[in-house]
């Protein structure tokens, strides 16, 4: 075997490609520019805001969720349509081909099933209503993007999975077959069924647990058919490599950024929405959606800021924002103005019903 799939190891043909890819050195990917992951400068003020701050990081009620079920059975008119599903999960339908983002359906973004960041909402479709897919999007391995119970139900449906370099042996762990995995470094292209798949900079880390950390690739997508591009970020911090990917990659229908999980402290590998906007001009504008946030608690502001003040921001700079809400399979030329759902979250009780943990 050129894979040690029990345990999600590089070993084999996809340790030598990871040990050729330019991104890797001393047993490690890289970012291009050094970046330390983690709490920068003094710790004890995120500390304080972490136990004092008061900041409203859960909904004080239930998110308003769409069923797309009906929509679905329809072709979008314009060829391409989306469907948010929450945090980085996303249904792209480009030009008849359908790709699934980041799928996580898991209660929690961890590897405890007891603890760790929980949803705020119930998933808007179970797996099994999915439609037909052609690919699975993965950009990289943290738990909020790689969910284990996901992986495996989707696994069941022999869908063709794409992902970042050295992922492969993490699918392969959870049950999805060799055969049906692309794995890409950086700038490297793919085509899987009718949609073609690009590769690009991000700047973040990777790792499940102790000792692993950046033993596989994390990227940045293009997603392109013969009428339509999109950018897909996966996470990552401010990077001088979104002006290349503009140059080489774009331009884009629809530019899709991280705006959530945000600190200064940790500004390097997370945008936060004052940097997306950044990046967004830097990937040559078009139409903005925020994605990862609103489904978990990852950092230290309040749950619906990243939006409210990428709302602002935008408004100010003129920028078109496309802000769907949970479940609704939309065609973004075909949405005028943003939509600030989360506006009406009133203080309830939810009582949600969720699936098992990542």
């Amino acid at each position: 075997m050129s894979f040690s799939s029990r345990h999600g190891r590089l070993a084999g043909l996809r340790l030598e490609r990871s040990r050729a890819s330019r991104q890797f050195a001393d047993g490690r990917f890289r970012n291009t520019a050094p970046v330390e992951p983690g709490l920068q400068g003094n710790p004890l003020p995120v500390l304080g805001e972490f136990f004092f701050g008061g900041a409203q990081r859960t909904p004080p009620g239930v998110l308003p969720l769409e069923s797309p079920l009906e929509t679905w059975t329809r072709r979008a008119e314009s060829g391409f349509r989306v469907t948010w599903l929450g945090h980085s999960t996303l249904l792209l339908e480009l030009d008849g081909a359908r790709i699934l983002t980041d799928p996580v359906w898991g209660e929690r973004a961890s590897p405890l099933r007891f603890a760790g960041p929980k949803r705020f909402h119930a998933a808007p479709v179970r797996i099994e209503e999915l439609p037909k897919l052609d690919a699975v999007l993965v950009s990289h391995d943290h738990y909020d993007h790689l969910c284990r119970s996901t992986i495996q139900a989707l696994a069941k449906l022999r869908v063709p999975f794409v992902t970042s370099l050295g992922v492969g042996a993490r699918l392969e762990a959870f049950g999805v077959a060799p055969e049906l995995i692309t794995e890409l470094d950086w700038w490297e292209q793919a085509t899987v069924g009718p949609v073609g798949f690009t590769a690009t900079p991000a700047q973040h880390f990777s790792g499940r647990g102790l000792g692993d950390r950046n033993h596989t690739l994390w990227s940045s997508w293009v997603l392109r058919t013969d009428r339509r591009r999109v950018f897909f970020s996966g996470d990552t911090g401010l990077t001088t490599e979104f002006e290349e990917i503009r140059q080489r990659q774009g331009p884009f229908d629809l530019v899709m950024l991280e705006v959530g999980a945000f600190h200064s402290s940790w500004g390097n590998i997370h945008l936060g929405p004052e940097n997306a906007l950044k990046a967004h001009a830097m990937l040559g504008g078009g139409t903005l959606m925020p994605i990862h946030w609103g489904t978990f608690d990852l950092a230290l502001h309040p749950w619906a800021e990243p939006a409210e003040t990428l709302l602002q921001l935008a408004s100010e700079q003129r920028v078109r924002l496309f802000t769907p809400r949970l479940g609704a399979a939309l065609e973004p030329v075909n949405v005028e103005q943003p939509t600030p759902w989360w506006r009406e979250v009133v203080a309830t009780n939810p009582a949600l019903q969720l699936a098992k943990g990542c």
